[in-house]
C-alpha cells in the first residue's frame, strides 16, 4: 500500500491520531525496505557495512521462515519441555489431568471437558516401544511434526481406540522408529513413525463432572515398555497434573532454535528433506555438529523467534487462506480449517500432514494457521460417520467481525437439537496464546454436561462478559476485561444435522 493511498483511507479513520499513527508505522516499514534495496555498493560491490546489514539481514530473515517452517515441532517442544520439566522423563511417565485441565495449564486449545494424558517418547534412545491400551481408551499416536503415524495395512492413520485399527477392543500397538528393518512379531498393531520422537496423546470421557474417577482410571491401565524388555521395563507412573502451574506453549523466543537443535541430533536423516535441512544449517544448526552462536548472532536469533511467533498469531486469526475462505457456513463468522481435510468439506484439498494434494506442495499457511493456536488431528477426530468423531467451530470475532473483548457483553445463541449425540461444549480461550481463558472460574468451558437452562423454542442463550446477567449465572462464562479471547464450539458424536450443516449456532452478538 502506498503512503498516499493510505493517507486517503485516513480520510475516513476515526481520528486523525489513529491515521497519523497508520502513516508513521507505513512510513517506516517502506523505509525499512527501501534501506535493503537501496544498500550502497562502492565500485559493484558491497562494503564492509553494507555487507553486514545485508548478512544480518539475511539470518534474520532464514531464522524467521525457519522457526515458521518448525511451528509443529516448536509447538510439541514446548509441552515435552514443560511436562518434562514439572512431571519427568522417560517411557514410563504418563502425566494426567485427573481432576481436569484448569487456566493453571499453559497450552493451546486444551479442552476442559475430558480427562487428558500427554507423553513423549524417544525410540531412537529406547528402540521399539509397546503401547500398550485397555478396551475403550482413546488416542491418537503422533510423530514430532504431529502428523497421525501410519498402520500397517494402510487403513489408518494414528487413532487407538474406536476410531483404530483396535475398535474399541484394546490391544498391543507396537511404536517402530523411521526405517526400522528389524523383525516385526505378531499381535501388535504396528505404527511406523516418522520422526524418533512420538507424541501420546490419551483422552477419557466422563459422563458426570462429578465423578471422573472411571475415565481417570482407564487411562492409567495403559502401559509404555520396550518390545525386547518387557520384563525390565520401568513401572508406569501416572503424575497427577491437574491444578499444577506448568508452562506448555510454544517458546517465543530464541530459546526455540536451541531445543530444534537437541531434536535435530536425537533424530534421524529422514526427520527432513534436504532443503529443509539446509535451511536449519543455514542458522547452525546441524546434526552432531556444536551449535554456539556468538552474542551477536544470538540476538538476531531471538528478534527472529519473536517477530516469526508474532507472524504467526497473524496468520492464526484470518478467516481467508490462500483465496479460499475456511467459514464452516457462509453467513456466520464460525470458522474451521480442518473442513478442508474430510469431505463435505468446500475444498477438500489438504491431508493430514498439511499437503495439498491437488497442487502436490505444501500448504505452509495452513500449518501454521493451525499449529499457531492447536494441536494433534486425526482420521478418528474428523470423521463425518454420524454419531463418531467431533465437530469443531471457532469464532474470533462477533457477528460484526470485531474481534472478542473481555470487557464487552455478548450472547450466543445455540438453536434447539444441538445435534451432538455424546456432548457438547464451548471453551474460552486466551488471543494472546490460546491457552485456557483465566476468567476466575474452575474452567473456561460450559457445555451440556452442566445443564444450562433452556429458552422455551429449545434453544439455549449463552452469555459472555465480565459479570453474569441477572438471573442467568448457569449459563455465563466470565471474560476479563483487557483481554482478548475466542472460543470454541464442540460437538462430540455430531449427528447429520451438523455433518451436513443444516444446524447452526448464532454468532457471538454484542449487548449492553
Amino acid at each position: 500500500m502506498s503512503i498516499q493511498t493510505l493517507r486517503n483511507l485516513c480520510k475516513f479513520a476515526a481520528t486523525s491520531i489513529a491515521c497519523a499513527v497508520m502513516a508513521t508505522m507505513a512510513q517506516a516499514q517502506t523505509s525499512r525496505f527501501d534501506e535493503l534495496a537501496n544498500a550502497a555498493f562502492t565500485e559493484n560491490r558491497p562494503g564492509d557495512e553494507t555487507a553486514q546489514i545485508l548478512r544480518d539481514e539475511l539470518l534474520f530473515q532464514r531464522a524467521t521462515q525457519t522457526y515458521l517452517w518448525a511451528l509443529p515441532l516448536i509447538n510439541t517442544l514446548g509441552m515435552k519441555t514443560g511436562s518434562e520439566s514439572a512431571f519427568g522423563t522417560g517411557y514410563n511417565v504418563l502425566p494426567i489431568w485427573k481432576k481436569r485441565l484448569d487456566a493453571k495449564t499453559l497450552v493451546t486449545t486444551p479442552n476442559s471437558d475430558v480427562i487428558y494424558a500427554m507423553s513423549y517418547v524417544d525410540l531412537g534412545k529406547d528402540g521399539p516401544l509397546v503401547f500398550e491400551a485397555p478396551p475403550m481408551l482413546q488416542g491418537i499416536l503422533l510423530d514430532f511434526w504431529q502428523r497421525p503415524i501410519p498402520v500397517d495395512g494402510g487403513k489408518f492413520q494414528g487413532d487407538v481406540g474406536l476410531p483404530g485399527p483396535d475398535a474399541g477392543k484394546g490391544g498391543k500397538f507396537l511404536l517402530l522408529p523411521p526405517g526400522y528393518e528389524g523383525t516385526v512379531p505378531d499381535g501388535y498393531y504396528v505404527y511406523r513413525s516418522g520422526t524418533n520422537n512420538v507424541f501420546i496423546f490419551l483422552r477419557g470421557f466422563y459422563q458426570d463432572p462429578k465423578n471422573l474417577k472411571p475415565a481417570v482410571e482407564l487411562i492409567e491401565q495403559a502401559k509404555i515398555y520396550p518390545l525386547n524388555g518387557k520384563a525390565k521395563a520401568k513401572p508406569m507412573v501416572f503424575p497427577d497434573a491437574s491444578g499444577v502451574p506448568v508452562n506448555m506453549l510454544p517458546v517465543a523466543d530464541g530459546r526455540a532454535f536451541d531445543q530444534l537443535k537437541e531434536l535435530v541430533d536425537s533424530e534421524g536423516t529422514n526427520f527432513a528433506e534436504s532443503d529443509s535441512l539446509g535451511m536449519l544449517a543455514s542458522i547452525g544448526i546441524i546434526k552432531g555438529q556444536p551449535f554456539a552462536p556468538d552474542e551477536r548472532t544470538l540476538e538476531i536469533l531471538d528478534r527472529a523467534a519473536k517477530t516469526a511467533y508474532k507472524m504467526s498469531r497473524v496468520v492464526g486469526f484470518e478467516e481467508v487462506l490462500n483465496q479460499g475462505s475456511l467459514k464452516v457456513y457462509p453467513d456466520r463468522r464460525w470458522v474451521n480449517p480442518l473442513d478442508n481435510v474430510t469431505p463435505p468439506g468446500p475444498r477438500k484439498t489438504l491431508d493430514l500432514s498439511w499437503k495439498n494434494v491437488a497442487g502436490g506442495y505444501l500448504d505452509f499457511d495452513a500449518r501454521i494457521w493451525f499449529f499457531t493456536n492447536y494441536y494433534s488431528v486425526s482420521p478418528g477426530m474428523l470423521s463425518k460417520i454420524p454419531g463418531k468423531g467431533a465437530a469443531y467451530m471457532i469464532a474470533f470475532t462477533d457477528g460484526e467481525g470485531t474481534p472478542l473483548s473481555g470487557g464487552s457483553r455478548y450472547r450466543l445463541n445455540l438453536p434447539a437439537n444441538i445435534p451432538a449425540a455424546n456432548f457438547w461444549s464451548i471453551t474460552l480461550y486466551e488471543a494472546e496464546n490460546a491457552s485456557g481463558l483465566a476468567n476466575g472460574q474452575p474452567f473456561p468451558s460450559l457445555g451440556s454436561r452442566d445443564k444450562p437452562s433452556q429458552n422455551d423454542d429449545g434453544s439455549t442463550d449463552l452469555y459472555f462478559g465480565p459479570q453474569a446477567p441477572e438471573g442467568k449465572r448457569s449459563n455465563w462464562l466470565a471474560t476479563v476485561p483487557g483481554k482478548g479471547y475466542f472460543a470454541i464450539i464442540r460437538l462430540y458424536g455430531p449427528t447429520e444435522a451438523a455433518i451436513e450443516k443444516s444446524w447452526k449456532p448464532g454468532d457471538f452478538q454484542k449487548i449492553k
